[in-house]
């Protein structure tokens, strides 16, 4: 079944998503009359290839990415340093609940691949799981690890037949998505999937 994907502030890059690839991308006025019979998919602001996070080990496999009932005892923030090792060695299977909290986190900052080498199972299948792409790591890295880097790394811009990774931030322009951070992103597609919606 074929989804036309199109934002309010980027109508000149609507998106048609065939399965798991990218159909066509064009202007939402051309792609709407030629595919009538798509399921229209409407987004606030801006959609875009969505963003690469380099930082990949350090998020799933060296944060501890706390479950909503432990918000008492670790908070609702992810847990890095010293405390998360200590997390992990105390408990190893923490690792894998963790990983997969942490892919959740990704999906909502509009990350559709990550970069950096993952060394446990864990967090290998979180990642093929969800669909995230593998990256090359940045020689130099932007800064600390975060869920929203500094600064963000898009991905290429969007091509028909290249598989249908993208996401959509509410944002009218890329300068204030780079002044709000990728917690902007109201959806992320994988694979043609819609893997993240905000409420």
């Amino acid at each position: 079944m074929l989804t036309l994907h199109v934002a309010e502030a980027s109508p000149e890059t609507a998106v048609l998503v065939d399965g798991g690839r990218i159909a066509a991308v064009g202007p939402y006025e051309e792609l709407a009359a030629a595919h009538q019979d798509a399921r229209l998919r409407r987004w606030p602001g801006l959609l875009l290839p969505g963003l690469l996070n380099p930082y990949g080990p350090e998020l799933l496999e060296q944060t501890y990415h706390p479950d909503p009932r432990e918000a008492d005892t670790y908070g609702t923030e992810p847990v890095t340093g010293e405390r998360a090792r200590a997390l992990f060695r105390a408990d190893p299977a923490r690792l894998g609940a963790s990983a997969r909290r942490g892919v959740q986190r990704l999906l909502a900052h509009g990350t559709v691949a990550v970069a950096g080498e993952l060394r446990s199972r864990a967090a290998q299948d979180a990642v093929r799981r969800a669909g995230l792409a593998i990256g090359r790591r940045p020689e130099v890295l932007p800064g600390p690890p975060s869920l929203s880097p500094v600064p963000l790394v898009l991905l290429p811009r969007l091509t028909a037949g290249a598989p249908a990774r993208f996401a959509v931030f509410d944002v009218p322009d890329t300068a204030a998505l780079v002044r709000r951070g990728a917690s902007a992103c109201v959806a992320t597609v994988l694979d043609g999937r819609l893997v993240y919606r905000a409420r």
